[in-house]
């Protein structure tokens, strides 16, 4: 490999036609960027000045057979001359060979039949990030996660995986909406938004700079963008209201109020903060930062959990195909002996890390994971499956999101909000089982015929007298008897 070969990598590339819109950056981050072709290896300098090389060996994109979306990519990599498989997104965190933490934020099939284009300024095959081995991801003093909420309180959408919470998932040769910022669902109204970092406001709604076009700036009056000093733009979306302290402009405080989750603008019609990072990219152009491993690492940080269920992503299947259901990227702070065990729809139980299952029926399906460690603590996640009759495809099965708040603080007597919306029909009604006994609860939402009505989702208010773990079930069936099942974990006296 010649000098001109060897790109030892800055944080940052250097940036294109610097403006006074996009000045230069004051603060290098941690994490280090390389973009590769197959076959392609790059010297990098990571953040402690030691050097890694490292080569793009393989690539595989597994596409599902209804809708031809990549559901899972995998490179192979030599790193120092250790191989690593990598999962490209969907809910992976780096891992760590030969001396440094790698992950693969995205691959080129991310970018190919999509509706949103080239997001990710990605014009190789397949993009790395590299940190120095137990370095943290991001700075703790320079970022935090940007909801006031329970970690997985409700559905989310997550980098390189399809839409689907509204209804997204329809068959046909269509544009696939590979979701590349962080949809964190939660309840309308009711759940502060706040700012990830320190930072300028360089837009608030329709108010923006001037110049703002040389940046990935696009004015909304929804939305939000704040800019740091690693020259890195955030965009918080889908704001039911904005912060008056928010204004072109204004100088902004890691954990200051950016305004209340909501499902204004192009959110499909399902309440949830859009958060979105992007950068300059190894290509010169602008592009998405892969932030979930951003978000869980300040999460961890901050609210210092022992475990995190995890089930997701989501997946679509067609009936009578066999599914796997993975609790593998659930996580625990102590070592030892962890179990997991499933809990279906149908009432029937599986135990183990991996399981597999058949649906027979259309729906939306949510699977019970109970992730225990090796002090007995215990935590919940969904398993969401979507499942679609091919044989007809114009008729499709409800979808469905739920949400509840206050999400953490919650003690026996007080009052805790559910909030329930539907998607693809406007048959039947919700019903609510709070998972502690009390009769069931019907409520009707408007089923999305008016996508960003005010009372567009159905909401009731439920006490719970005692302490403990509370599984929450709401299910709403269309007229020929497809069912949309979601759930909820709620805590009462317990962290």
């Amino acid at each position: 490999m010649t000098r001109a070969g060897i790109l030892c990598l800055l944080a940052f590339p250097c940036p294109v036609g610097l403006t006074a819109a996009d000045p230069r950056p004051t603060v290098t981050p941690l994490m280090r960027t390389a973009d590769l072709n197959l076959g392609e290896s790059q010297e990098v300098e990571l953040a402690t000045g030691q050097k890694a090389v490292v080569k793009l060996l393989d690539l595989k994109e597994t596409r599902d057979e209804i809708r031809g979306a990549v559901r899972v990519a995998e490179v192979t990599v030599e790193v120092n001359g250790k191989t690593v498989r990598l999962v490209s997104g969907n809910y992976r965190l780096p891992v760590t060979v030969a001396g440094v933490q790698i992950d693969c934020s995205v691959t080129r099939g991310f970018r190919e039949r999509t509706s949103t284009g080239n997001v990710w300024g990605l014009e190789k095959d397949a993009r790395v990030r590299l940190w120095p081995e137990g370095s943290p991801l991001m700075n703790a003093s320079t970022f935090r996660y940007p909801a006031k909420q329970r970690w997985f309180a409700s559905g989310t959408q997550m980098a390189n995986e399809p839409v689907h919470v509204d209804g997204g998932e329809v068959p046909g040769n269509r544009p696939i909406y590979y979701h590349y910022g962080l949809d964190i669902g939660g309840a309308e109204g009711l759940v502060e938004v706040v700012a990830a970092t320190d930072g300028e406001v360089v837009s608030s709604g329709m108010d923006a700079i001037p110049d703002f076009k040389a940046t990935p700036v696009s004015p909304r009056y929804d939305v939000v963008y704040l800019r740091d000093a690693r020259g890195w733009y955030y965009r918080y979306s889908h704001l039911h209201t904005i912060d008056p302290a928010i204004k072109r402009g204004a100088k902004v405080k890691m954990g200051q109020k950016v305004g209340l989750l909501g499902k204004e603008g192009g959110s499909g019609g399902w309440s949830h903060l859009h958060f979105d990072i992007t950068a300059r990219q190894p290509s010169g152009k602008w592009g998405i930062v892969e932030g979930y491993a951003f978000l869980w690492e300040a999460y961890i940080a901050e609210h210092k959990p022992k475990l995190l269920a995890a089930a997701r992503p989501h997946q679509l299947a067609k009936v009578g195909d066999k599914v796997t259901l993975d609790a593998g990227r659930s996580w625990a702070a102590e070592p030892g002996k962890k179990t997991f065990e499933w809990t279906f729809t149908d009432g029937k139980t599986a135990t183990g890390e991996r399981v597999e299952r058949t649906y027979g029926k259309p729906g939306v399906y949510s699977e019970v994971l109970k992730f225990t460690d090796s002090a007995g603590r215990v935590d919940y996640d969904f398993a969401v499956v979507n499942v679609l009759d091919t044989d007809t495809p114009d008729k499709l099965p409800p979808s469905i999101h739920a949400a509840y708040a206050p999400t953490t603080g919650i003690k026996p007597g007080d009052n805790v909000t559910f909030l329930v919306r539907t998607f693809r029909t406007v048959e039947g009604k919700e019903v609510w089982d709070f998972g502690d006994g009390s009769p069931q609860v019907e409520v009707r939402s408007d089923g999305n015929a008016v996508m960003l009505a005010k009372d567009g989702y159905a909401r009731t208010v439920h006490r719970y007298d005692k302490a403990g773990h509370y599984l929450v079930r709401v299910e709403r069936s269309n007229g020929r008897g497809e069912t949309a099942v979601a759930r909820l974990h709620v805590r009462v006296g317990t962290e």
